[in-house]
């Protein structure tokens, strides 16, 4: 079996958005809250709808709006569009936005979105009350890249201060801890 860090985009997408679905499709109440105080189940789907077509937009890219009522299919609906852009023909195109400047489309959409969804997915597991079922390696690779970048991202105010966790904590536990989780909550 691959781990989804050596995956390339596209596939890499693919997992992760795979597994993201299968855990929204488990959410009894979308009401539920979620590890992040403000969130709750609906407003973790909500937020990966919403934030990803507009960071395209600034850099020329657009998604179509969802057209889909409830959660899940909204969110099969979004994650069949990005995958569409990572398996097209413009996946190596030259992306720029005036935030982290130029680089492939298939690169900004692995970075920035598909490792969005591969944390939320935790967010939005807990709301469920299911496991979460994400590789710890990647997660590993996640944190590692992170944490050169903790000031500017905690500066970024989307993320919280970092929740301390054991020293033997696993590859999960420590990205969710770095990324201001509980994760014995």
């Amino acid at each position: 079996m691959i781990a989804i860090g050596d995956l390339g985009p596209a596939d890499r997408h693919r997992a992760v958005a795979s597994r993201f679905g299968e855990v929204a499709a488990a959410v009894p109440d979308w009401s539920s809250q979620t590890s992040v105080a403000e969130w709750r189940a609906a407003d973790v789907v909500d937020h990966l709808l919403t934030w990803f077509p507009e960071f395209l937009g600034a850099g020329g890219v657009t998604l179509a709006p969802v057209s889909t009522d409830g959660h899940v299919a909204a969110w099969r609906e979004r994650s069949d569009e990005v995958q569409g852009l990572l398996d097209g023909p413009g996946a190596a195109t030259e992306f720029t936005h005036p935030m982290i400047g130029t680089l492939p489309l298939a690169a900004a959409v692995d970075q920035f979105y598909s490792t969005d969804v591969f944390m939320h997915t935790w967010d939005l597991a807990r709301a469920a009350g299911v496991e979460h079922g994400l590789d710890p390696e990647f997660a590993a690779q996640v944190c590692a890249g992170m944490e050169p970048m903790e000031e500017m991202l905690r500066g970024s105010g989307q993320y919280g201060p970092a929740v301390p966790v054991p020293v033997d904590a696993d590859p999960v536990a420590r990205l969710m801890g770095f990324i201001g989780r509980d994760p014995n909550r």
